[in-house]
């Protein structure tokens, strides 16, 4: 099978749930409620968007990392309730090794625990899995960041290892990474099992 994926293009991603879509410059105002009343969601992250500023850097090194191609980041819009939720993004692309990262994840706290992350994230791996070919999606995390190491374990991610004194967090010290993964061998039982639980009906089923 021939895969294609196109840096310039807009993929939009979405079923009845939720909606992502490329991340825009513009996005600042669809993002600020966040970034201005809820900084403590950026705790783990080593790029923060907390404050106006912040948020403008955040978006703009976003955009960056898509031209480059290195990076293609979404927006992400509840659909349930009409209002955008935060934002996700895959980094790392290495097309010709059919690899990258699926990161830079976070949604505002009243979208937390309400199961829109699963979508998301079934939506963005069946996008990687079956549109990109990839063989291998990884994630990383702050190993101190038990609720987003619980959240990737719950929809199947595998977990390997440990790289310590892995990055340096913007209020001092450095940080161990915990890597996880799945790969392309894994993703039908992934996939199937997030059905499961998102009450996807399958052909045939």
């Amino acid at each position: 099978m021939h895969y294609t994926f196109d840096f310039s293009k807009d993929y939009i991603l979405e079923d009845d749930c939720v909606l992502l879509r490329p991340l825009s410059a513009n996005d600042c105002v669809n993002l600020r409620i966040f970034s201005q009343n809820e900084p403590d969601i950026w705790q783990f992250s080593l790029q923060k968007a907390a404050g106006e500023k912040n948020l403008q850097d955040y978006i703009q090194l976003a955009m960056m990392g898509r031209e480059n191609q290195k990076e293609y980041p979404f927006i992400v819009f509840d659909k349930r309730v009409q209002q955008y939720a935060g934002s996700t993004r895959f980094y790392d692309i290495n097309l010709p090794y059919r690899t990258l990262q699926l990161g830079f994840t976070w949604y505002g706290k009243a979208f937390q625990g309400t199961g829109l992350n699963k979508h998301c994230k079934y939506l963005l791996l069946q996008f990687a899995f079956e549109e990109m070919g990839m063989e291998r999606v990884e994630f990383r995390a702050d190993n101190n960041n038990a609720r987003s190491i619980a959240a990737m374990k719950s929809i199947g991610c595998k977990p390997e290892g440990i790289l310590r004194s892995h990055m340096p967090k913007t209020e001092g010290g450095r940080r161990d990474s915990i890597v996880l993964s799945i790969v392309k061998e894994e993703w039908p039982g992934v996939k199937e099992k997030l059905e499961d639980k998102l009450g996807v009906k399958r052909v045939g089923g």
